[in-house]
């Protein structure tokens, strides 16, 4: 995409790590981007508290720049408690009690790789290793989950997915629910890999199919099946 002056000025207001800026250029610069930023700009003209915080929003593709991505896991929407919700898809700041989701995820990587369960749910060493932790909605507002969908970030989130189908080789796309599911079906299985299996939400988890689902020792073999370095998932020391 050739840009002008003014999209090139454009773009370099937006607080947001240089490869994904430019390979997401197309939306960034669309309508569809103005008229989200108008709705999270009249949100907080409301004065309605937005998490995560606004330096935030974008933690995810900043964390993990797009040619370090080596997996995937795509989530729904941000935590909408104080506190909670830092960027990452299922990962809360240090100090925060875990929420039931993440408490399963830790239980299932303990049961797939005997790794001890974490005393804290921030997933950034994650994210610094090429886990892309990625909501599909990016911003909520507080004690009201969803609050945010259908807003346009579904739309972005998807150009973030077909960029990364498109440009990239080897991926391991973990989708957990029929949310995430649905939203994956654009993955291209020639090319990367994709599991699937329940949600962690204990609603979900305990009607079977996210425990015993391995995807973690299946994403490492996977990468390493490709020469790629495979994620440590333990986040203790």
């Amino acid at each position: 995409m050739q840009l002008t002056e003014q999209q090139h000025e454009k773009l370099s207001k937006v607080q947001l790590d240089e490869s994904w800026k430019y390979s997401l250029a197309e939306f960034l610069l669309s309508s569809r981007m103005d008229d989200l930023r108008e709705f999270l700009m009249q949100q907080k003209n409301q004065d309605k508290i937005i998490y995560p915080p606004s330096k935030q929003i974008f933690n995810a593709l900043n964390t993990t720049p797009l040619a370090d991505v080596k997996v995937v896991i795509l989530g729904q929407d941000p935590y909408h408690g104080p506190n909670q919700a830092n960027g990452l898809s299922f990962s809360v700041q240090k100090g925060i009690t875990l929420p039931p989701s993440l408490r399963n995820i830790f239980h299932e990587l303990n049961t797939d790789l005997g790794i001890p369960l974490s005393k804290h749910g921030d997933l950034t060493k994650w994210a610094d290793q090429g886990v892309l932790l990625l909501n599909s909605v990016l911003t909520v507002e507080a004690g009201q989950p969803t609050s945010h969908q259908g807003k346009g970030w579904e739309q972005f989130t998807d150009a973030v997915i077909d960029v990364l189908n498109e440009q990239c080789e080897h991926i391991v796309f973990i989708l957990w629910g029929a949310y995430a599911q649905r939203k994956g079906q654009r993955i291209d299985r020639e090319k990367h890999l994709v599991l699937k299996a329940a949600h962690p939400s204990p609603l979900a988890a305990n009607r079977g199919g996210f425990f015993g689902c391995k995807v973690f020792s299946k994403a490492n073999n996977y990468l390493k099946q490709h020469g790629i370095e495979p994620i440590d998932w333990q986040l203790d020391a």
